[in-house]
């Protein structure tokens, strides 16, 4: 970066003059460029979600501890004040990439991931019919979930590269890479990360500019193959039942988890019981997890609930609104496509706490417990703010 572009840039943010609050805007140390140059909103608002994830893993954990028989009842608060805290911490290195460096970052993370996921079945734990995590020191690590953002951001540079019309392939190498990532979750089976990067991949595919026909062979090819889940996958099917019959006086599935759910999200009214007065979390074994918007909801009640879904909603609506507006194709097509991504698994997670989709053991990013899921989405989150930070030519005019 020249003197003269950083200048451009700084009176882009500002008049140039001093600033005591943080660092000047001529500022020109790595750090003081890094601080000038990123989107500080959407920079607090995730470490916003981050806080408000460790405030409710404090509300929760007593009663999943003691569900589980630990000793200790902020056993799982304590954890997830360490994943928070390596959550954070990859967050804030991962901005600091310039556009190679995030290629470079999805390259190795992707092909790690891989890696994995190949050798699950032979080392990976068993849980609930899914073998998709793999066991070390404590702690499980799902690999998938650091899959995702490294494949949006690998097909958008796919895409592009197809665009210059230099003899790359960009378009079969995306589909390749698709391909065997979903190959992979399928296998474990993981039928909800399977729609999340379809949708994602989609949404990529569209922005690149591809052919509505190509898009629509595939929609129809993802609705036939998730549709064939239902006959091919018993636990698709069991959750798809549930859903179908739920309230069915005559059905003896049992819906016990979304029953709760339900009746938790009733009993907060508007303001809810009061910080640890919910008493439902006592009673479903995933509240802490995939039901934590449920413990929120009965907790802090309706108006916490809406002031959540916002700030989700501000973090995707401005990221793709500055993800519109760069000018790079593979930076437009990646930074959307991440974004995209934490917005998909908060719209699956709320709607299943409402009822509204089956269960599809998806977390709440940055709230629900779980080391994998925190760390993974502080990387998505990560990589997207590294691609829409202001440098010189980087957005369009105007």
């Amino acid at each position: 970066m020249t003197d003269s572009a950083l200048d451009q840039d700084t009176k882009a943010l500002g008049d140039g003059k001093s600033d005591t609050r943080a660092f000047a805007r001529t500022d020109r140390t790595q750090l003081g460029v890094w601080w000038w140059t990123m989107d500080r909103w959407l920079l607090g608002a995730v470490v916003l979600l981050v806080v408000l994830g460790v405030m409710m893993s404090f509300a929760s954990s007593p009663a999943a501890a003691a569900r589980m028989h630990l000793d200790d009842p902020f056993h799982f608060a304590i954890r997830q004040c360490v994943f928070a805290l390596g959550g954070l911490l990859i967050l804030l290195s991962t901005t600091v990439l310039d556009v190679r460096g995030v290629r470079r970052a999805a390259v190795l993370i992707w092909l790690f991931a891989i890696g994995i996921m190949i050798a699950l079945p032979f080392i990976g734990h068993n849980a609930k019919g899914a073998t998709r995590w793999v066991e070390f020191w404590g702690f499980s690590l799902q690999p998938s979930e650091f899959m995702k953002p490294a494949l949006v951001v690998l097909v958008a540079w796919m895409f592009s590269e197809g665009q210059k019309g230099e003899g790359v392939p960009g378009v079969s190498i995306a589909f390749f890479l698709y391909l065997v990532s979903i190959g992979l979750l399928l296998i474990q089976p993981d039928v909800g990360q399977t729609v999340l990067l379809t949708v994602a991949f989609g949404m990529s595919f569209w922005m690149a500019g591809v052919p509505l026909s190509w898009i629509m062979l595939l929609a129809g090819v993802a609705a036939t193959g998730l549709g064939s889940t239902y006959y091919l996958m018993p636990h698709v099917a069991s959750r798809v039942d549930k859903f179908l019959t739920h309230g069915d006086a005559d059905s003896k599935l049992d819906t016990h988890q979304v029953d709760r759910a339900a009746e938790a999200i009733a009993a907060g009214g508007l303001f809810g019981r009061g910080p640890g007065e919910g008493v439902m979390k006592r009673h479903v074994p995933d509240l802490h997890t995939d039901f934590i918007y449920s413990v929120a909801a009965e907790e802090y009640g309706l108006v916490f609930s809406l002031f959540l879904i916002s700030l989700y909603a501000f973090v995707v609506i401005r990221g793709l609104s500055k993800a519109m507006k760069l000018s790079d194709t593979f930076q437009q097509v990646a930074a959307a496509g991440l974004f995209v991504l934490v917005g998909e698994q908060v719209i699956i997670n709320v709607a299943v706490n409402l009822n509204m989709i089956p269960t599809k053991g998806m977390t709440l990013p940055m709230i629900s417990y779980g080391g994998s899921s925190m760390l993974a989405i502080c990387l998505t989150l990560g990589l997207a703010l590294a691609l829409t930070r202001r440098r010189p030519g980087v957005y369009m005019p105007g």
